[in-house]
């Protein structure tokens, strides 16, 4: 008996659909509970792969037809229930861990060698005297350099495991070539990228992401700030995609009073979980401004909710992206997970900001492309409202559900568009690359300046900038930003800042003349 390949994808999808029913009815919070109470449809599944692999007329990729499979039951969810296969989970564990085990340097794969672009404040290398320019050559016996230098893998060549020790030997301009044993250690990946005072006394914290680490880099952050003064505070979450719940939760605990509600979810059951500020909030008053825009997502809506509906402070930018699903991961036991969507959240006055997606995928991703066509980025009265998804904080004011925060206090997006360009040339590293060869030829020199140094005397010039567009147009990038060179300027001098002192003076220079950021200013000096 034979069957068509057409129907394969059938019936593994009714198999494996079978099993992601019975998933969602785990008790996730009960350790003990099981996938299966019975092996009974885990047995069919592999009886049935195993008769394709044995008995199928032609050579076929099981392991394909199940990935494709699970792949399309997900899809027919919701768009944030996805498949996460085994060479993808690592880094996304990676960064949502918030840390790696490494020798702690940023680099390049320059000409043919492994060229430090900087080191990690505190890491491993920083501490074994590795400097911004040295060029790796080899990692124990492992060769990191010549024209047959392979890109792909060489992290894993410097990874290892905790504490063990990897001996490398670097190429230094001016020195020459010597060794250096550096012990691998726990290297952060930061999620607060910038932290410092706008004014005497109003703070600045710019997060990218939501990761296990973030709400202790945060109240880091935070308490440094207050000790210098500041007793207001920008919380920065423009075109932060979320992560992480907890870290949110946390972080709104720091400025809302004790027994608040923060937040809660309500699952398929119809269970609510409640989730309430706690006595451990150590900025329960001074002004609280949040910055969000259009890829602003997820936990920063979790925080920014939290603060908008307590009347605890103002939301500043754009509606945010519309994402108010919760997810759990299950592991699959082959390296691979699925994330799968649990529950709903709520903000404290009971708004779901979850836009829709009944008409499927492909539509729920390009609605944010409609933002651009409709003129809601442009001006605040095109944003789209139901009436019906009215609510009311406890200080009267009115918000909405059904799609986003909407904000406060509105400011439009750049309409030359100059601000997308420069950022698309930042996110593809074109720019970082070309600071990174012009740095490297006056490398002694640029290690030997100081921040303040820096700030005060190193300019980027017309040269510099007009070089800059030579470069990307050698690459293929044909770019006319003639008309706005004090931008592209600014962001040169960010990128150097960036590689030579890190982010935050790159945030910094990047946030002179910021349109959010002086609404916030204008607001601040009035109040």
């Amino acid at each position: 008996m034979g069957y068509s390949k057409k129907y394969l994808p059938l019936f593994l999808g009714l198999a494996v659909g079978a099993g992601v029913f019975l998933g969602s009815k785990l008790d996730f919070n009960n350790p003990s509970a099981k996938l299966f109470s019975s092996n009974a449809k885990k047995e069919k599944l592999n009886r049935l792969i195993d008769y394709i692999d044995y008995e199928y007329v032609d050579d076929i990729n099981t392991d394909s037809i199940v990935e494709v499979t699970v792949n399309r039951i997900l899809e027919n969810l919701d768009p944030h229930s996805v498949y996460i296969p085994p060479e993808e989970l690592e880094g996304i564990t990676e960064s949502m861990q918030g840390d790696f085990i490494g020798i702690g340097v940023t680099y390049y794969s320059f000409r043919d060698s492994i060229s430090v672009i900087n080191t990690i404040k505190g890491g491993p290398s920083e501490r074994s005297g590795i400097k911004a320019g040295d060029r790796i050559l080899m990692a124990d016996n492992d060769t990191l350099y010549g024209e047959s230098l392979e890109r792909e893998g060489l992290a894993n060549k410097l990874k290892g495991e905790l504490n063990s020790q990897v001996q490398l030997k670097v190429y230094r301009k001016g020195e020459g070539v010597f060794d250096v044993v550096v012990k691998r250690g726990r290297v952060p990946l930061q999620s607060v990228d910038a932290a410092y005072l706008l004014e005497d006394k109003l703070g600045y914290i710019k997060i990218n992401r939501f990761a296990e680490t973030t709400y202790k880099e945060f109240k880091i952050a935070l308490d440094s700030l207050k000790d210098k003064g500041a007793n207001s505070m920008i919380v920065d979450l423009r075109d932060n995609g979320g992560g992480f719940i907890a870290p949110a939760l946390r972080m709104a605990d720091e400025f809302l009073e004790d027994d608040v509600l923060i937040m809660f979810t309500k699952n398929k059951k119809g269970a609510i979980d409640n989730n309430f500020a706690t006595s451990d909030g150590d900025f329960e008053e001074g002004k609280v401004y949040v910055l969000l825009n259009e890829n602003s997502a997820s936990a920063s809506e979790i925080f920014a909710g939290a603060i908008q509906d307590n009347d605890r402070g103002l939301i500043v930018g754009r509606r945010s992206y519309g994402k108010g699903l919760v997810q759990r991961e299950m592991a699959l036991g082959d390296g691979s997970a699925v994330r799968l969507t649990i529950s709903r959240y709520y903000t404290p006055t009971g708004r779901s900001i979850q836009k829709p997606y009944e008409n499927g995928n492909k539509e729920y991703f390009n609605e944010y492309l409609e933002r651009y066509k409709n003129g809601e980025l442009q001006s605040a009265d095109s944003i789209q409202v139901a009436d019906s998804l009215k609510f009311k904080t406890p200080g009267g004011k009115t918000v909405y559900g059904g799609g986003g925060i909407i904000p406060d206090l509105f400011v439009s997006k750049d309409t030359t568009r100059v601000g997308e360009t420069l950022n698309y040339l930042l996110r593809t590293g074109r720019m970082g690359r070309y600071v990174f060869e012009e740095l490297d030829k006056k490398r002694v020199f640029y290690n030997s300046v100081s921040q303040e140094e820096f700030d005060e005397k190193i300019t980027i010039d017309d040269e510099f900038a007009e070089g800059f567009l030579a470069y990307a147009k050698r690459i293929g990038i044909d770019i006319r930003l003639s008309n706005y060179q004090e931008q592209l300027k600014k962001y040169l001098k960010a990128t150097m800042a960036q590689q030579l002192f890190g982010t935050d003076v790159f945030e910094k220079i990047l946030n002179e003349d910021d349109a959010m950021i002086n609404k916030v200013l204008s607001i601040y000096k009035e109040e």
